[in-house]
Formats: structure tokens, sequence, C-alpha cells
């Protein structure tokens, strides 16, 4: 277990150049590491690597019929892997990066494990320094919060060591995680859209972006 301090410029966080290629090897050997976000800490793979996802729902303790979500760096990203239609495309105009997660039809290439073999895909772009810099040079990387399952959402580095130890061999620090809440969660299925879970964007600015 290893933690990663990144460095501090003008108030935002930098990843040491020196570190991220360590950062992808990691990755890359299909072992785990926790990144900050602009929401929470998250616990993050290689989402194509079925044994490292499977790994990360047994470091949680999380059921394995619960899906989880992936980040990506920009649009174009998250075309190659998700189905979105116009609607969609206006809250990601709008609202990313930042704290809202889409769930939208997936692509063939996202593993049944990963979305509990389910046809849809949760799906954001962080606004967070750190994290984007580490999807640039790696590609696409799970998210759910790195805690155990049910355990209190972790805001720091810290809270992260403290539930999940030695099961994840990388952690990277960069302070307290800005938002400190998960993301609004809004689904786009069969031609409704339904708000599954409220965070920093409520309903109604959903609503107001849609209108626009």
């Amino acid at each position: 277990m290893r933690v990663i301090e990144c460095e501090q410029r003008d108030g935002t966080a930098f990843i040491p150049e020196s570190e991220l290629k360590n950062i992808v090897a990691e990755l890359s050997a299909g072992r785990l590491i926790v990144y900050p976000t602009d929401t929470v800490y998250g616990l993050g793979c290689d989402p194509f690597d079925e044994t490292a996802v499977k790994r990360a729902y047994m470091v949680k303790r999380r059921p394995f019929d619960m899906p989880m979500s992936i980040v990506v760096k920009d649009l174009q990203m998250m075309e190659e892997l998700a189905v979105l239609d116009d609607r969609a495309r206006k809250l990601v105009r709008k609202f990313m990066p930042g704290p809202l997660t889409l769930i939208v039809a997936k692509r063939p290439a996202v593993p049944d494990i990963l979305t509990a073999s389910s046809p849809e895909i949760g799906i954001r772009i962080p606004d967070h320094p750190v994290a984007l810099k580490i999807i640039e040079e790696f590609g696409p990387i799970i998210t759910t919060s790195a805690n155990v399952h049910s355990h209190k959402n972790p805001r720091t580095c810290q809270d992260a060591m403290e539930d999940l130890g030695p099961s994840v061999s990388l952690y990277i620090d960069a302070g307290p995680a800005p938002i400190g809440r998960p993301s609004t969660i809004v689904q786009f299925s069969e031609g409704e859209i339904n708000m599954i879970r409220q965070g920093d964007i409520d309903e109604d600015e959903i609503k107001a972006a849609l209108d626009e």
C-alpha cells in the first residue's frame, strides 16, 4: 500500500509527473487505485478487465447485483461507451465536468459484470484535474466510492485508507473532495427521464436545462 501526495499549484492539485506512469502501470496490471474526484474519493480500475472489476466488488463488499459506473474525460470518450440522445448530450454540455451521472444504454464493449448484466451504464465526467489526468493517460476507469459498501462516503484519502487499507495498492491524496457527497444520478430509459439520486444538482436544475 502506497500513497502519492499530489502537488498544489495555485490551489489546484497535480499528480507529480514522475508518479503518473506508476498510476498507469497499476491500472494496466489490473490493480485497484483510490483517486480524488469532485464529489468523493473513488475506487478505480480498468473497466475492461473483468478480474479487476470483480476485485473492486470484493474489496468494497458490494453485492454483484449493484452496478458500478465509469468516468471519462469528455463527450467523445463517453459516446464510445454509451448511447446518448440529444437530451443526454444537453445535460453533459450543461453540467459536465461536474457532479452528474447519467444512466444510459451501454455499448457492447462494456462488460456485463460492471453493469450487473443491465443493458445500461452509469457514466460521468468528473470535475477534478487529478481524475481527468489519470483518464487522459490511461482511458476510462470505474468509479465507485472508495469505502466498504454502506459505510460513510470518503471525502478524504484518509477516510478511504481507514476503510479499505492494504486491499488497495495505491492511494492518491489531493486533499478533501470539494463537494463531499456523491453525484446526482439521472436515468434515461425508454424515453423516460428519472431522478435516481439527488446530489449537488437538483431536479429543478435538470428540468430547466432540458427545457432550454
